[in-house]
Parts: C-alpha cells; sequence; structure tokens
C-alpha cells in the first residue's frame, strides 16, 4: 500500500496600489488638470494540488531515505465589505462653507481567529481641512471604528492571517449648516490571507532489497518560516522653508516611500525616503510646499535569513510638525510590518511502481573502500543492503559521520524470519 497526501490547488492573487506622487495644474482659469503616479504591485498565490508519497508499506524490505519538513500552506482567502459611518461635528461657531481636503489611514490594525472565522478590526483616522463662512481655514481630525468578519472555511486561532484594508468608496458632505456637522462614510474591503503550518513527511530516497522499483520525481516550491514582525522606526528631522514663517500650517500629507532593501541574516535594512506636502497659510491665502526626508532603518530579528522572502507595510502611526521661523520640527513614527518567508524547491516522489522476482546478488561480503560525496545511504542502495546492517558489521556508532578511504564491509541483506 502506498500513502499519499494531498493539498488542495487554488490560485489567488492579492494587489497594492500606492500613490507615489500627485501633480495639479489649473489650465486656463477653467480647467484642473490632475497627474498622479501609481505603483501596482501584483503578487499571485499558487495553492496547488499535489499528490505526495509519504510511506509505502506493502514490501517488507523498503528502504526509504525520510525528511520531515515543516511548510506554510495556505488554508484559504477571504474578503469582506464593511461599512463605517459617523457624523463629525464642528465648533458651533464655524459656518461651513466648504470642505477643502480629506485625508484618510487606516491605524491600530488587528485581528482575532476563530473557527472559520478571521475578526479584523482597526480605526479611520480622518482629517478634514474645511472653509468656514468668514474665510477661516480649520481643520478636524478624528477616528472611526471599522470591523468586519471574513469567512474562511476551516480557520482556526492556530493559523496566522495577512490582512489588507482597501478604500472602495467614500461619502464626505456637510450637514445642513445648523447642525454644524459633516457626515462620513467609507466603504472599505477586507482582504484575509489564512495560513496554516504542516509538518509532511517527504519520501526523498528509497529503494528495495529484493524488488525493483521505478518512481518518478517531480520539483514543487514550498512555502516555510513565515513569520510576522513588527518594529517602529522614530524620525525626527528639521526641515527648511523659509516661506512659512510662523504661519500656521493647516495639514501635512505624509507618504513613506522604500527605495531598496538589503536582507542579511539577522537583520532587514532600508532606505526610503518621505514624501511631505504642506499646506499653510501665508498672506491671508494658501500655499503648499513640498519635501522629502530620508531615512534609513534597520530591523532586527532572529527570524530574518538572507534567503527569505519580505513583504513590507509601512503605516505612519504619527506625525508632528512644529513651526519655528520658517524651520519645521518634524517628529514621525514609521510602523513596519513584515511578513518574512522562504521559498525553496523541493523533489517529491510522486509515482511508484514495483517490479517482482528480481534477481538477488550472489555476494555474501563486499568490501568497499568510502569516495568523496558517499554517504552510508548511497552505499547502502548500491549494493542492495542496509544502513543497520552496514552500521552494525562495521560498529559504527553514527551512520553519518564517514570519511573518503574508509573500509567498509557490506553484508548481504538477510530476510529475518519471525519464529511463530
Amino acid at each position: 500500500m502506498i500513502d499519499i497526501e494531498n493539498c488542495m490547488s487554488q490560485m489567488t492573487a492579492n494587489e497594492k496600489v500606492n500613490i507615489k506622487k500627485i501633480e495639479t495644474k489649473v489650465l486656463n482659469g477653467r480647467k484642473i488638470n490632475v497627474k498622479v503616479i501609481l505603483e501596482v504591485e501584483v503578487k499571485v498565490y499558487s495553492n496547488d494540488n499535489v499528490q505526495i508519497v509519504s510511506n509505502v508499506n506493502n514490501i517488507e524490505d523498503i528502504q526509504m531515505l525520510n525528511n520531515q519538513r515543516m511548510v506554510n500552506s495556505l488554508v484559504g482567502e477571504g474578503s469582506t465589505r464593511v461599512y463605517a459611518k459617523d457624523t463629525i461635528g464642528i465648533d458651533n461657531i464655524d459656518d461651513l462653507a466648504e470642505i477643502m481636503k480629506v485625508g484618510i489611514k487606516i491605524v491600530d490594525k488587528d485581528i482575532k481567529l476563530s473557527y472559520n472565522k478571521v475578526l479584523a478590526k482597526a480605526d479611520a483616522e480622518i482629517s478634514i481641512l474645511y472653509l468656514t463662512e468668514d474665510n477661516r481655514i480649520k481643520n478636524i481630525t478624528t477616528r472611526i471604528p471599522v470591523m468586519g468578519f471574513v469567512d474562511i472555511e476551516n480557520i482556526n486561532d492556530n493559523n496566522s492571517c495577512d490582512v489588507d484594508y482597501k478604500m472602495k468608496n467614500l461619502i464626505i458632505k456637510p450637514n445642513n449648516v445648523d447642525s454644524h456637522s459633516i457626515y462620513v462614510e467609507m466603504e472599505i474591503e477586507i482582504v484575509c490571507f489564512a495560513y496554516e503550518t504542516k509538518n509532511i513527511n517527504i519520501i526523498e530516497d528509497l529503494y528495495s532489497v529484493s524488488s525493483d522499483l521505478n518512481y518518478t520525481q517531480k520539483e514543487i516550491t514550498t512555502m516555510s518560516d513565515k513569520k510576522s514582525i513588527k518594529d517602529i522606526c522614530d524620525i525626527k528631522e528639521q526641515i527648511a522653508i523659509p516661506d512659512i514663517g510662523n504661519n500656521e500650517i493647516y495639514s501635512v500629507q505624509t507618504i513613506p516611500n522604500i527605495l531598496s532593501v538589503n536582507i542579511r541574516n539577522g537583520k532587514i535594512i532600508y532606505e526610503g525616503e518621505i514624501n511631505l506636502e504642506f499646506l499653510y497659510e501665508t498672506n491671508n491665502s494658501v500655499n503648499s510646499r513640498t519635501a522629502q526626508i530620508p531615512f534609513n532603518f534597520e530591523m532586527d530579528s532572529d527570524n530574518i535569513k538572507e534567503n527569505c522572502e519580505v513583504d513590507t507595510n509601512v503605516d505612519v502611526k504619527r506625525d508632528d510638525f512644529v513651526v519655528n521661523s520658517g524651520s519645521i520640527s518634524a517628529n514621525i513614527e514609521l510602523e513596519f510590518n513584515v511578513s518574512v518567508s522562504i521559498n525553496e524547491k523541493i523533489n517529491i516522489i510522486d509515482e511508484i511502481s514495483i517490479e517482482e522476482n528480481r534477481d538477488n546478488n550472489i555476494y555474501s561480503m563486499v568490501i568497499y573502500f568510502v569516495k568523496p560525496g558517499d554517504t552510508l545511504w548511497k552505499i547502502a542502495k548500491k549494493f542492495r543492503s542496509t544502513i543497520e546492517d552496514i552500521a552494525r558489521v562495521n560498529n559504527l556508532e553514527d551512520a553519518n559521520k564517514i570519511y573518503p578511504g574508509q573500509q567498509l564491509y557490506i553484508p548481504k541483506y538477510v530476510k529475518k524470519s519471525i519464529a511463530v
């Protein structure tokens, strides 16, 4: 009998869209030309249906070279759309004339796993810049809770999960003047990818002493050692923008951008820059300036290997700016959420055929001198003996320790009879 393990087959993709740059220009005093540079990253995941021979138990003298492997398998993926709604109050003395700018970021993300469900929780931090009827520019910031359940069959609290929040639609509109409030409604898609850790038995090689075995091998790619790492990068910088003087900053758009990633054993080295756009008061009007802050950040962890795959998400956890005579003190806190894993190729046996009644070798004992690259497994397979018998006859304490030139006695395999 041949035991076979199966994995489910599934292809899925996850895309990330990042706004790298936005440029606007007024045309003929009537139209606004908008140019947006987007970075689109698409990852395709394959969870193939692979048949792996894990045991052969109908041949008494079968010899197998086994290897236990821990792999990460995709349990499944799921998504749900949630609606976060709220009415945001403004100062009672403000008669809102116009909404000028809205900024949204998803912060304080958290998940909980239970049987067949993922509970995803976060906050949508909303910053609204608005103009009042008496031409004052004001800014208000608030948070709206975001929560949703994602159904994924067979998921449990022993699994790990990657979660992404994608803004699908946004409605921002003022309520009536007397209410002094703004209505906010967001449609957010929560996408989850769930993984489980499996211990599988891989037969790397096999042979039979008394039968001829024919088998085929194929190469598959597996993912293992998947871990999630989180760390904080604190950036403090002085930015010179003389035009600002001591005027008020209305809003700052903070966009982190990773330029290069260098992976070493025990650490990841990031180089990047933070793109800033300031809206500030000048001569009773609104002006804007851009600035860049370069940064270098090293993330240390024993889970990082030089050959690992790295998927990095950077969130702006906090950004504070203080103006002092044309110089801006920037205090920015970036949260790095990193998923690391190792993709490696392994050979598996997927089909075996057995031919009985082969002619046995007539020798009773062979003297063999070990060659470079030999292992006891290779020698035993070559002479249709067993590792155990060779080690016993040669008094080898450790079957893994042989050396070139060593003389070994290779006994003929004898089927052991059991008295009844």
